[in-house]
Order: C-alpha cells, then sequence, then structure tokens
C-alpha cells in the first residue's frame, strides 16, 4: 500500500491559511454587528472574497497534486506543487486583504497559483494519457 505523505503536509497547511483568513472574516463579521450601522461592509465584503478566493482554487490544487502522488511523481515535483501553491495563496490573501489592495503581490499570487493548477493538470493528464 502507497503511504501519501507530501500532499497531506500540503493540505495540512493550506487548511491553516484557510482557518486564518476565516478568522479574519469572523473579526469583521463581529465589527459589522457591534458597530451597528453597517460601516464596515466593505471591509467585511473583503475579507469574505479573499476565503472565497481562496476555496475556489486549493481544493483543485490538492486533488491534483494527490493525483500526481498517487501516479508515482518524483517527491520533488509533488513538493514544487505543493510549495507553489502554498505560497500563491498567502501572496494572494495578503495582496488582496490589504487597502489599498498590494497589486503586485495579489497578482503574483494568482499567477503562481494559475501556473501550479496549469502545469500540475497537463503532467497528470499526460502521465494518465500516455
Amino acid at each position: 500500500m502507497m503511504m501519501l505523505s507530501i500532499t497531506p503536509l500540503y493540505a495540512g497547511l493550506l487548511t491553516i491559511v484557510f482557518l486564518a483568513l476565516s478568522v479574519a472574516v469572523i473579526k469583521q463579521r463581529v465589527a459589522v454587528d457591534k458597530a451597528g450601522d453597517g460601516s464596515d461592509e466593505t471591509a467585511l465584503n473583503k475579507s469574505m472574497r479573499v476565503q472565497a478566493n481562496f476555496v475556489e482554487y486549493v481544493p483543485l490544487g490538492v486533488i491534483l497534486m494527490l493525483c500526481a502522488e498517487l501516479q508515482g511523481a518524483p517527491n520533488l515535483a509533488v513538493h514544487a506543487m505543493g510549495a507553489t501553491l502554498l505560497i500563491g495563496r498567502i501572496c494572494h490573501g495578503i495582496g488582496m486583504s490589504q487597502t489599498p489592495q498590494i497589486t503586485a503581490l495579489r497578482a503574483s499570487g494568482f499567477l503562481l497559483t494559475a501556473l501550479m493548477l496549469v502545469l500540475s493538470s497537463l503532467a497528470v493528464l499526460g502521465h494518465a494519457l500516455f
């Protein structure tokens, strides 16, 4: 039986990032409720969008990592996938959550995420087809 060790590592780290984003949303929700006048809705919406964006991309990345690891991809390749996704999502989250946004950080985070998804999907497909 094959023991997976790399994908669980990044799944755990990405979950910690997700939980940190979730705490940011909770803090904004509490701030809006305490204010009572909705004056902080923009911050709440921003933190919710940062969290949702994370949820939109990370599951596919982790699934691709799992597929690659199960297909027997070299450990270094699977670590590269995980590290690229992790760094990309952290950069994107930090860049998007700031006021004003740090556009370069947000964009580089998205590019790292997209690069991971594109290259990983091609690798997994290539291995499956050939």
